[in-house]
């Protein structure tokens, strides 16, 4: 009842040059509508270049909201001032962070209302240890994605999830910018994974309940 999934089927595939630019577009959209409130959560340091650019240029000076991107100050920093987003005529802030962001991160309350992760967190096929690990699952004749990847992206996924909702009293959408998860058939054992919460099927369904979003924070 407290959070909702949304994966919208209108996205690029995660390898198509436009996906980046497209999860920019919807996470700013939304950001507009909540002023702010909106965490976005990449898979890849290239991601996190091109969606942060993108949403620094869309929200400039004077937008009412500010673009926070990991690396540019420390940790701590970023956190403190997206806690403060919207508060005390401060601006509302959006967040673009990747690894260390994706799990220990606390922002309960009305701070952050949205979610959105790039696309699903399999391990890096290039890594030297995941290279290893897949080598010898498969010399045991198993599969290195079934066995491997997938148990892999669902906890990490699971742990991306987690930073909506922090308290019983939290509310928020979860967005995950890649059809696969519901395209694909071991896109099952990943939604399996995520905290129960309802499914939005259409992008009027995920405007609605920004709306909705949106309207409960004005009021309070």
């Amino acid at each position: 009842r407290q959070a909702a999934l949304y994966v919208p089927a209108h996205i690029a595939r995660p390898a198509d040059p436009a996906h980046s630019a497209q999860v920019a577009r919807l996470a700013g959209d939304a950001a507009a509508r909540l002023g702010g409130r909106t965490m976005v959560l990449t898979t890849t340091l290239r991601a996190l270049r091109s969606i942060g650019d993108a949403l620094a240029e869309r929200f400039g000076a004077g937008s009412g909201i500010e673009v926070l991107v990991q690396g540019t100050l420390p940790k701590r920093v970023l956190m403190e001032r997206f806690r403060q987003g919207g508060a005390n005529g401060e601006p509302g802030c959006v967040l673009v962070a990747s690894a260390s962001f994706w799990e220990g991160v606390d922002m309960p309350g009305e701070a952050l209302q949205l979610v959105v992760i790039d696309k699903l967190p399999f391990p890096p096929p290039g890594d030297p240890l995941v290279e290893a690990r897949c080598r010898r699952i498969e010399a045991g004749g198993r599969s290195a994605f079934a066995d491997y990847s997938v148990p892999e992206a669902a906890v990490a996924l699971k742990q991306g999830a987690g930073r909506l909702i922090r308290r019983e009293t939290d509310t928020g959408l979860l967005v995950i910018c890649d059809t696969r998860l519901a395209t694909m058939g071991y896109g099952r054992r990943l939604l399996a994974a995520l905290p129960p919460m309802r499914r939005l099927g259409t992008q009027a369904e995920f405007e609605a309940a920004l709306q909705e979003l949106a309207g409960a924070t004005e009021r309070i």
